[in-house]
């Protein structure tokens, strides 16, 4: 599919059940001035088709050539109560290119339709005459829209290896490409912001010194700016409108005519540095937004083999994406552009997996979300895609905005889900919203309620705090309202139920007070995060403090609201973040699968919960919010030096999210302290040889605070020993 170099000649292939005829469209170097056009020749079912030979004695004829600009041109019914939208007077960009060319222009001459939002009334419309909403617009838009260039690719991957890191060593770090080094002052000038710049010797240090074995983009592939953010001076900066499935924003590259290979180079150096490299992925709707749109693609070449269209095929779409339109997965070409763009990311670009925005479209049948459906299906068995399901590097976020949209644990086995529970569990239990003993024990372990019972692991729950959607782990501390006037929409938009807690004063402040339980709230969040069981991911900027000035919703916002700022970096907040991940990599404190709470031969329960008296939990127990102090015994974690050749080393995570200093006394034997968050400062992570304060019989466990203790390797169990 689309237009590919094959030494002779280029051969074009184009999907279109409706059309009745479908012109290939060239252009000078330019893109302005159409020099050819000419009727595909032949039809095999759904597919129309051709090949254009090389014309010319050489390459400065660029005639049938790499670096051919083209479009198309479908002929056929205008009916959109049937769901047909041709316009030939309309260029339209190949779905499947491979660069994109030229400076989109909110103007009359994309939309399709006579009523454009861009177009007066009095321009169609004559007095006395009927209304002509919904006809085919007649001007040309040829000069100015985008083209596709058809590319050759000679990169050379040398010897580059994907990591393969296994899932219960993933650490993923959410981020966007521009915003991560825009204003990092190790990076050169040239390079902030792009590809490039994220693959610099300096922010991949950072990343390695972390931890960080992932990086989970932001959109790269080629997006628009919607029309209502350019008349008001902003952008689509989060890049959630995906225009090109196959090719990298040039916005995105410090030389926008060579994005695909900067794209490639950065790829390389991350694996070289051991880090995996995952795309956001949006297959859920398209820049052409709702029936007012612009028609750009696939809209004129067969917007009802496209899109989901309400029953009886009326004018407008199905919107469960809340942008305007919704791939129809259900059609077998919709189904292979996806596949195919993955696969191209995959093969070509070496990509190591996926998140999937909005992913319950994927699954969307005629009955609704269906997790043995076709794509799914496809997907399972594709012997390039089949080894990121084994491998586990697929990410649904699992809800769209649908009718019965929300399928949280209901992806496939094999498949890791966003895990908005932990999210807003963690919160409400640091920063005093409405939670039980028991909901924070269950998020802690691993969602099982959510999981166990469908057949899935814990290491399939991503764990997050914070994403990009919503406030950083700083304004989750500092503001009670999000502050969202920058983006035009009277603060309407974005969360208005965000858990958070401004601590007494909201926004900025000078208040000591108020600025250390901000500090130990952070440190607490960020290590119940990275200690719990599943998978983690952080949002970059949270380990440094970075703030978005209260707005939870900058998806317009491309300036310093958005873009870290490294020359403001929190150095103790960071040093925690680098300790927690070495705790992590060295003990993985919960382990990668299910607890029992069953007694091992020392009697201790793989996992076990405590009051602050050292006494298990009591049914009543688990029910409770008022107090905000649990343990965790963990008898079996993942990896810890063992203490005979049958049992590891038992753990203890201390939790106190009350505003008081408590007393918790400890289960039998020494104890050696690993951490404590209620530390103003975190020093350098400790070797394990080194010595460790020691605590005996109990300790005094800080408010808004975690602890983790293990215990001491010469400790002998004494008859009948076990949870106290």
């Amino acid at each position: 599919m689309g237009v590919h170099w094959d030494g002779q000649g280029l051969n074009i292939a184009v999907a279109s059940g409706q059309a009745e005829a479908i012109e290939l469209c060239l252009f000078d170097a330019t893109g302005s001035l159409e020099t050819h056009r000419a009727r595909l020749p032949a039809r095999s079912q759904d597919i129309w088709h051709g090949y254009l030979r090389v014309q010319g004695p050489g390459p400065l004829d660029q005639l049938g050539r790499p670096g051919q600009l083209y479009g198309f041109r479908a002929h056929g019914p205008w009916r959109p109560d049937l769901g047909q939208r041709f316009n030939p007077r309309k260029l339209l960009l190949d779905p499947y290119a491979r660069e994109i060319v030229g400076d989109f222009r909110w103007a009359a001459a994309p939309f399709g339709q006579v009523e454009s939002p861009m177009l007066q009334p009095d321009q169609h419309h004559q007095p006395n005459q009927p209304n002509q909403q919904d006809q085919p617009d007649p001007s040309d838009n040829a000069a100015s829209a985008l083209k596709a260039r058809a590319v050759i690719d000679d990169f050379d991957w040398g010897d580059d290896r994907p990591p393969r890191i296994p899932l219960t060593d993933t650490v993923i770090c959410e981020l966007h490409v521009k915003g991560y080094t825009r204003s990092h002052p190790g990076v050169p000038d040239p390079l902030r912001g792009t590809f490039a710049g994220l693959s610099h010797d300096v922010p991949l240090a950072h990343l390695q010194s972390l931890g960080i074995t992932a990086v989970s983009l932001l959109p790269v592939h080629y997006w628009l700016d919607e029309q209502r953010l350019v008349e008001n001076g902003l952008s689509n900066y989060w890049g959630y409108n995906t225009l090109g499935f196959f090719c990298p924003a040039p916005r995105l590259a410090a030389d926008p005519a060579d994005a695909r290979n900067e794209f490639r180079r950065m790829v390389r150096r991350l694996h070289q540095a051991g880090i995996e490299v995952l795309l956001d992925v949006v297959f859920n709707h398209s820049a052409e937004s709702d029936e007012a749109g612009p028609t750009l693609s696939w809209r004129g070449l067969d917007n009802a083999g496209s899109y989901r269209l309400p029953p009886g095929r009326s004018a407008g779409y199905e919107n469960y994406s809340g942008c305007g339109n919704t791939f129809d997965i259900r059609q077998p070409r919709v189904l292979q552009m996806v596949m195919d763009s993955l696969r191209f990311w995959v093969g070509e670009m070496h990509v190591d997996g996926f998140r999937f925005d909005l992913a319950p479209v994927l699954g969307r049948g005629d009955l609704g979300f269906d997790r043995q459906g076709p794509f799914f299906s496809a997907l399972r068995q594709d012997p390039m895609l089949g080894r990121l399901w084994t491998d586990g590097k697929l990410i649904a976020e699992p809800w769209d905005v649908g009718p019965g949209g929300y399928q949280a644990g209901n992806f496939p086995s094999g498949w890791l889900e966003w895990n908005d529970s932990f999210r807003d569990t963690m919160r409400a239990f640091w920063l005093g919203g409405a939670v039980t003993r028991g909901q924070f024990a269950q998020a802690l372990a691993g969602s099982a309620q959510r999981l166990q019972s469908r057949g899935r692991e814990p290491v399939e729950s991503v764990n997050y705090i914070v994403s990009h959607d919503g406030f950083t782990l700083r304004d989750l501390v500092s503001f009670d309202f999000r502050h969202n006037e920058a983006n035009g929409e009277n603060n309407h938009d974005g969360h208005g139920h965000n858990l958070s807690w401004n601590c007494g004063v909201e926004g900025e402040t000078d208040d000591p007070e108020v600025l250390m339980l901000r500090g130990r709230l952070q440190r607490a969040l960020l290590a119940t995060l990275l200690l719990a069981q599943g998978t983690p991911m952080l949002a970059a900027g949270d380990e440094i403090g970075h703030s978005q000035r209260g707005n939870n919703n900058p998806y317009c916002q491309d300036n310093a609201i958005t873009w870290i700022d490294w020359p403001k970096a929190d150095a103790s907040l960071l040093r925690l973040t680098a300790k927690l991940l070495a705790l992590r990599r060295q003990w993985l404190p919960m382990r990668s699968t299910w607890y029992t709470g069953q007694p091992d031969a020392r009697g201790l329960p793989d996992l076990g919960w405590l009051r602050r008296n050292g006494k298990p939990l009591t049914d009543w127990d688990w029910n409770q919010s008022a107090s905000r102090v649990i343990g965790a015994l963990i008898g079996a974690p993942g990896r810890s030096p063992p203490i005979d050749q049958a049992c590891a080393t038992p753990l203890l995570m201390l939790f106190n999210a009350e505003d008081l200093d408590t007393d918790f006394r400890l289960p039998e034997g020494d104890w050696r302290l690993l951490l404590n968050t209620a530390a103003d400062d975190i020093v350098e992570p400790a070797a394990e040889d080194q010595p460790l304060p020691s605590v005996s019989g109990h300790c005094a466990l800080r408010a808004r605070s975690v602890m983790l203790l293990a215990r001491q390797r010469n400790f002998s169990p004494k008859p009948g020993d076990g949870t106290p």
